[in-house]
């Protein structure tokens, strides 16, 4: 039996005759429910369902006690739908699922509410929640509009009032005609400021509602949230608690508690820039490497965004994907790979995704890009350039990094599904589709394309600036790039077409004939794969996932004994994108068979900034650095096989030995062939190169005959 039914059925026959005989009503319960005696008002309602189990209002009502008072949407979405079986289009079921779907930045979630008000046109709260999504899209005179027809239903409606005071204070008045004056207003209006990336502000209104409603759990969830996000865990931890012991049960809070739970199998590594915290299970692995690509991220984007840091960077890595979920609760348009709360950013560990999937330097200069916009702007850039200039950045810090030209983003333009860039950030809260946040992802960085193609970097920053101020995106758009926002689409459009119109037109051929070369190759039809595939493979030269063109070119050509096609297929692949490890490897293996040993070594040094969980690929790298005499590069590889639980940790020891020695760091080099020493005893590479590096003859360990 579910928690669910067991509150609704599992009272004793004692209590449920003493509800009974209180003559309960719909209207007890709900005073009770605002009253915040949560557990009181279920019973009634328990009570009542007893009485009258086909009344919608008592469904809709009890459903709207488990969404207010504990989130529990599972039960709420399921009472709404049983209101709405017993009474087609009941507004307060049609809202309370509108509600839902809103808390998770679904389309539909207008449509609910418009159902609602079409069977009741008076209903206030479905009016409100038209005025929230507008202004969630930023769409402010829409949301002004929709907000007046609530006040002019109820001029004292309070989300309305929120709503409205929210546009003036996000726009910077110090103070609104319209404030609430009320704990819930101020908990909506704390709602926008945190969705608009302004984190100190949104917790400084949460702090007020929670003073004015010390059992207003909700607003005290978010601010606990929020708090932790800004890696305030302390007082977090303290509000999160509260509304526990208040017996507010949501998602929200028994995640983030159990995360901070878990926060002591956590190593914290603090340097004047930056605060890295790694699970201490993979923390000596990829230390060197975030390091290195965290301070390498900061020099280069102070420079080019003109900006010095006033504090270290936060970069938190999970290699538990749920528990970075939960990092994000609540944020809308997450690409799920990285989020970013001011001067702290929670990310996926490598180790998080399955291999191939992730590119996690890539998605720390995505994130790491959004320090600086947010900071430049003071948090008040809008979503859709803040991402747009984050997914620029992660080509150009190296065209074969970010996402490529995906088959979503090919039929979107096929099909003219891309926004006018005043309504950009509709994709990213509202999509109407499930694909659409990834296509308004791409739109964006590729608006940054052109513009710094057409107008230049220092344009980009003109307009952060521009956004700082708090102009609109249409503003911003005649003032900087000196047309109308209409014209700029227009010629985005035609410049994007002019891009991708030859993959675009020769896509639907591709789809076909790319099942024609995986049918090949799995019946082992080289000669087939080979031709269909090498007259298809540059028709969409930017697909490198599953079932790449590229990956299955090499492998026909190496059955048919051609290593050297093969190779420059996989280096194609490579140099293209291309994140399967085991690709990756093979691309290296091939060249260094062939005597391009420093290709080779090139090749493997890209899978460190995907996946840097493959011993082999480390070992054979370190090997090529220590060929060519890179003593550093090949520390670091050997490091990170002693570092990963080496099968032979005996060779692992005395190979970072060799490389420590090449270094001159020939105390550390003994360091590490003892080492190897007491996990193999009669390792005699390890005993011929002790008794080398030392003054006097050592005494090894005795071999074994």
């Amino acid at each position: 039996m579910t928690s669910f039914e067991t509150l609704r059925r599992g009272l004793s026959a004692a209590l449920l005759l003493s509800v009974a005989a209180g003559a309960q009503t719909i209207q007890q319960a709900e005073t009770l429910r605002r009253q915040h005696r949560f557990q009181d008002s279920n019973n009634v309602f328990q009570a009542l369902e007893k009485k009258s189990p086909n009344d919608p209002e008592v469904k809709a009502r009890w459903g709207m006690l488990f969404y207010d008072t504990h989130r529990q949407e599972d039960e709420a979405a399921k009472l709404f739908s049983e209101a709405l079986e017993l009474k087609e289009n009941y507004p307060l079921a049609l809202y309370g699922l509108a509600l839902l779907a809103a808390d998770t930045y679904e389309h539909k979630a207008g449509d609910l509410a418009k159902k609602a008000l079409e069977a009741d046109p008076k209903f206030v709260p479905a009016q409100e929640l038209l005025a929230r999504l507008a202004l969630e899209d930023n769409n402010n005179s829409r949301a002004t509009e929709e907000a007046k027809k609530a006040l002019a239903l109820d001029p004292k409606a309070v989300e309305a009032r929120a709503i409205l005071a929210t546009i003036d204070l996000l726009a910077d008045k110090k103070e609104s005609e319209w404030d609430p004056k009320t704990a819930e207003g101020y908990e909506t209006i704390g709602h926008f400021f945190t969705l608009n990336r302004r984190y100190e502000e949104g917790i400084a209104y949460l702090r007020k509602a929670v003073e004015l409603d010390p059992l207003l759990s909700t607003a005290r969830a978010d601010l606990g949230v929020n708090l932790m996000r800004l890696g305030r865990e302390k007082e977090a931890y303290e509000q999160l608690k509260t509304c526990f012991d208040n017996g507010f049960l949501s998602h929200a809070v028994k995640n983030s508690l159990m995360l901070m739970d878990k926060y002591k199998d956590f190593e914290t590594i603090t340097t004047p820039s930056m605060v890295l915290k790694l699970d201490k299970k993979e923390a000596e692995l990829l230390k060197p490497y975030f390091e290195s690509e965290i301070q390498r991220a900061l020099t280069t984007y102070e420079k080019k965004y003109k900006v010095k840091l006033q504090q270290p960077v936060q970069v938190e890595v999970y290699p538990n994907h749920a528990d970075f979920e939960v990092r994000t609760l609540g944020m809308p348009g997450l690409g799920a790979l990285g989020v970013t709360f001011g001067y702290s950013i929670a990310m996926d560990s490598p180790s998080g995704r399955p291999p191939g999937q992730f590119h996690w330097a890539s998605t720390l200069w995505h994130e790491m890009s959004h320090v600086f916009t947010l900071t430049i702007t003071g948090h008040r850039v809008p979503r859709w350039f803040t991402e747009g200039i984050a997914v620029h950045e992660e080509t150009a810090v190296s065209p074969e990094w970010g996402d490529r030209l995906g088959p979503d983003e090919i039929t979107a333009i096929k099909e003219k599904q891309l926004l006018p860039i005043t309504e950009l950030d509709r994709g990213f809260i509202h999509p109407v589709r499930p694909q659409q946040v990834i296509v308004s992802y791409f739109q964006g960085g590729k608006i940054v394309d052109f513009i710094t193609e057409k107008w230049g970097w220092d344009t980009i920053l003109a307009m952060l600036k521009d956004f700082g101020a708090n102009e609109s995106t249409p503003a911003v758009i005649r003032k900087e790039l000196k047309i109308e926002p209409e014209e700029f689409d227009h010629q985005f459009f035609g410049w994007l077409d002019t891009q991708t119109k030859d993959v675009v037109s020769k896509f639907d051929d591709w789809k076909k004939s790319v099942k024609l070369v995986v049918d090949a190759v799995g019946k082992k039809d080289w000669d087939t794969a080979i031709k269909e595939g090498v007259r298809i493979r540059d028709y969409y030269p930017d697909y490198v996932e599953d079932h790449s063109v590229y990956e299955l070119l090499a492998k026909a050509y190496e059955e048919k004994g051609d290593k050297k096609a093969a190779t420059a297929d996989l280096v194609a692949y490579v140099k293209r994108g291309g994140r399967n490890p085991d690709s990756i490897q093979k691309a290296a293996k091939l060249l260094a068979e062939a005597g391009n040993k420093t290709e080779a070594a090139a090749v493997l040094e890209r899978l460190n900034v995907i996946y840097p969980l493959v011993n082999p690929a480390h070992r054979e790298l370190g090997s090529l650095l220590l060929d060519q005499g890179k003593a550093a590069g090949a520390i670091r590889e050997f490091h990170a096989v002693v570092a990963n639980k080496p099968l032979d940790p005996a060779q692992a020891h005395y190979d970072l030995a060799r490389a420590y020695h090449l270094n001159k760091e020939d105390e550390k080099a003994k360091d590490e062939l003892l080492a190897a020493l007491e996990t193999a005893p009669g390792f005699r590479q390890a005993q011929k190169l002790l008794l080398e590096l030392s003054d006097e003859p050592a005494n090894p360990a005795p071999v074994k005959k």
